[in-house]
């Protein structure tokens, strides 16, 4: 018995790329149940974070695993140059996600580790919004908010899982998943209770992270959502790529711009 030929297999990813960059009807779809895919697998792995393993969880990781690893080889397979793709920090996250889901899976112990690293998946909301700014104008006309939203929630819930994996068993105050994001919250806020606070010297440098990076990011996400809108148009004189929404001329250079609307006045 022998294997499929070389045109075989020249056809085949033909077709595999014609899914992942193609413009039909078909390929559309699939690449809308790839982004379903990428959101159900970040809440499934947001929701078993804090739940201790069991086989359901397990079977759950190992189902997860290999397909985001299919996902993998089929990208890296279609690609001209696979070892650069191997490379790119995208998919370093995707094989750094594989790996943690698939030893979850064959370990006596879900390491606390591999339950964080775990957590890496929430990166992949970035391609998901890539592949939603390409798809539908309300990503584009809302780009600078949904990016500042989603890096926020990403810091918090990874934050959450390592104040959690790294105090839990040395912490009397964290005692659940939800006392360590009621810690990071309160913290990334500047509410600052008191009630609870990290312990050790590893606790209080995580601690100083959350303060420096969490209020940053938080104070951006404001800035972002009540600074005045603007439309991405780059200026063909000065290279500006931010107007307001009824410019006409560019404020940095005067040149005539040509924006494109939907009608609205």
């Amino acid at each position: 018995m022998t294997g499929p030929s070389a045109g075989q297999r020249q056809t085949l990813r033909h077709r595999v790329a014609g899914l992942y960059r193609g413009t039909s009807q078909r390929a559309r779809r699939f690449r809308y149940g790839l982004i379903g895919f990428d959101v159900l697998t970040v809440l499934i792995i947001v929701v078993t974070q804090p739940l201790p393993p069991s086989p359901v969880i397990v079977v759950v990781d190992l189902i997860i695993g290999l397909l985001v690893l299919a996902d993998v080889s089929a990208r890296t397979w279609i690609e001209p140059r696979p070892w650069r793709h191997l490379v790119r920090p995208s998919t370093l996250v995707d094989l750094a996600v594989v790996v943690s889901l698939l030893l979850a899976a064959v370990l006596p112990a879900n390491l606390a580790f591999l339950r964080v690293l775990r957590l890496l998946r929430l990166l992949q909301s970035y391609q998901v919004l890539r592949d939603l700014r390409r798809e539908t104008a309300f990503f584009r006309r809302n780009e600078d908010v949904i990016v500042s939203t989603i890096t926020l929630v990403v810091f918090i819930f990874v934050v959450t899982a390592m104040v959690f994996a790294l105090q839990h068993d040395i912490n009397p105050a964290i005692n659940s998943y939800l006392d360590a994001l009621y810690f990071t919250v309160t913290t990334l806020t500047t509410t600052g209770f008191g009630d609870i606070t990290l312990t050790g010297a590893g606790g209080r440098l995580l601690a100083v992270i959350i303060m420096v990076v969490g209020v940053a990011l938080f104070l951006r996400l404001i800035q972002t959502v009540f600074r005045p809108r603007k439309v991405r148009h780059a200026c063909q004189s000065c290279g500006l790529s931010r107007h307001d929404l009824d410019a006409v001329h560019c404020k940095h250079c005067g040149e005539t711009l040509h924006i494109q609307t939907e009608g609205e006045s």
